[in-house]
């Protein structure tokens, strides 16, 4: 069992010839100009659990036992939320899109290339000082991970570091993040 995730293979052409690259195909992510598919990565255990450990590893190194929640990003941040904290020995909490979450909540708007959209969060889901990890499988323009940042800030929560699987750098969604931390196992332009 490994715990080291393959490198990136060649850009190659998928059947409908898309621009691809993958991660030690057939068990890999994918990413295409029009998509990002993380199934390859969820069908593989040994790829996924590495995922995880190289995540927490680095949260580990970076902020020691000084975790109080992993937050999840509606919805693929929700695949990677729980299993990181499980690995961490931490909470997770949920983001979600509005109107999906009982009870009170708190919520934050963010710019879409078509529109506008909404994340909330439980309006008792965090305790004012609690130090909190976001995670989503994909940081593109930055807008609903800033989003995810005000929101816990509306909870009076302390942002330590946001992560992703995949990072798109020539959409510069990190520069969005301002002063908080950014880390992700996999760099594209």
């Amino acid at each position: 069992m490994s715990t080291r995730m393959p490198s990136a293979g060649p850009p190659r052409s998928s059947s409908n010839t898309k621009s691809l690259w993958s991660l030690d195909s057939p068990s890999s992510m994918c990413v295409t100009r029009l998509s990002w598919d993380i199934s390859p990565l969820l069908k593989d255990p040994d790829s996924f659990r590495a995922s995880i450990r190289l995540l927490a590893g680095h949260l580990k190194s970076t902020h020691g036992g000084k975790i109080d929640y992993i937050a999840g990003l509606d919805s693929r941040g929700f695949l990677f939320g729980p299993s990181l904290a499980q690995e961490l020995g931490v909470g997770c909490v949920l983001i979600r899109k509005r109107g999906k979450l009982p009870g009170p909540t708190v919520s934050a708007s963010y710019s879409l290339e078509y529109g506008k959209a909404e994340l909330e969060i439980q309006k008792d889901a965090l305790e004012p000082g609690q130090k909190v990890v976001i995670v989503d499988d994909l940081l593109a323009t930055g807008g609903t991970m800033c989003a995810a940042c005000e929101l816990l800030s509306q909870l009076r929560a302390e942002v330590v570091e946001c992560v992703s699987l995949v990072e798109l750098t020539s959409l510069k969604g990190r520069e969005k993040l301002g002063p908080v931390p950014f880390f992700s196992l996999l760099q594209y332009e």
